[in-house]
């Protein structure tokens, strides 16, 4: 059996903090190049989508210490900036929506706006005036429904690295690994083992 990666978020929002509750299970495995390539026909009606995560940490790696992470993400008309602090059985994540402009002032300046966010790390004792850039990732998405999940192909970039892989969103566990292993085999493909991106940029860092 493979030892197949997912994982369970949860994040919450409040007015400029989006407001809901959501459980996210997901799997993902690495794909080599031509795995990617052969699996590219299957989103030829989507439109792809650019997104740059840029992730933020002190110089000594508080947050990180902290066993949280923190990045913006930003897209063609948003952006939004999300913390993620691991649960019993997943991660919280608070999600809080930005601006371009918004998201633009903070990568220059590393100031946090108001909101939740700010108030979690200041709780953590985090020093919210050492904050920077460590760097960023970016993300060419083609994402859409299935009849097993919301299911997402990813060509990232990330220093002088390219990687890919496919994830796919189910609401139901059990059923949700069965039809991602069976859908990997039904196009020859070997699970490979994703860690989650910002793992990926930080092992290059």
């Amino acid at each position: 059996k493979h030892n197949t990666y997912y994982n369970i978020n949860r994040f919450q929002t409040k007015e400029k903090d989006w407001k809901m509750n959501h459980l996210e299970i997901e799997y993902k495995t690495l794909l080599t190049k031509n795995e990617y390539q052969q699996l590219l026909p299957l989103f030829s009606k989507i439109k792809a989508t650019k997104q740059i995560n840029y992730y933020i940490d002190t110089a000594d790696f508080s947050i990180r210490d902290a066993k949280m992470a923190l990045r913006i993400r930003t897209f063609e008309t948003r952006a939004e900036l999300t913390l993620k602090i691991p649960q019993q059985v997943g991660n919280m994540e608070y999600n809080q929506f930005l601006t371009l402009e918004e998201s633009h002032t903070f990568i220059n300046t590393c100031v946090l706006p108001e909101g939740k966010i700010r108030t979690l790390l200041t709780q953590a004792a985090i020093n919210l005036e050492k904050l920077k850039i460590l760097g960023s990732l970016t993300t060419i998405r083609y994402e859409k429904e299935t009849t097993i999940g919301l299911m997402a192909l990813d060509e990232n970039h990330y220093f002088d690295k390219t990687d890919y892989e496919l994830e796919l969103e189910v609401t139901d566990a059990e059923i949700g690994k069965e039809q991602f292993n069976h859908f990997l085999q039904a196009h020859h493909i070997h699970y490979k083992y994703a860690k989650p991106k910002v793992a990926r940029f930080a092992q290059n860092l």
